[in-house]
């Protein structure tokens, strides 16, 4: 199986900065596109940002030019790097991955979440 394990959420004032990572483990052919994900309280889980293994990135448009994904494909990980901070960005995020399990197969992994929060 595989696991993704983040770090890096916390507290941050309006107009700061936090990185968040997340690291894959386990048994796994290959680490395809990852994903970051966030969910606020009431909301639903919304894409962030995502980075294909050739490191093409995607975003939400309300993100775009704040945030930042980057990904160590040696290392198996991938990176969150947020700026300019604003408390809608308040939520839960979470990593995702879809990972090759074989030649032919692949399944799709979630992290455990880690809180993000915008205050003053």
């Amino acid at each position: 199986q595989v696991q993704l394990v983040e770090s890096g959420g916390g507290l941050v004032q309006p107009g700061g900065s936090l990185t968040l990572s997340c690291a894959a483990s386990g048994s796994f052919f290959s680490i395809n596109t990852m994903g970051w994900y966030r969910q606020a309280p009431g909301k639903q889980r919304e894409l962030v940002a995502t980075i294909t293994r050739g490191s093409r990135t995607n975003y939400l448009d309300s993100v775009k030019g704040r945030f930042t994904v980057s990904r160590d494909n040696a290392k198996n990980m991938v990176f969150l790097q947020m700026i300019s901070m604003k408390p809608e960005d308040t939520a839960v995020y979470y990593c995702n991955a879809i990972v090759g399990l074989s030649e032919r197969s692949t399944r799709d992994y979630w992290g455990q979440g880690t809180q993000v929060t915008v205050s003053s």
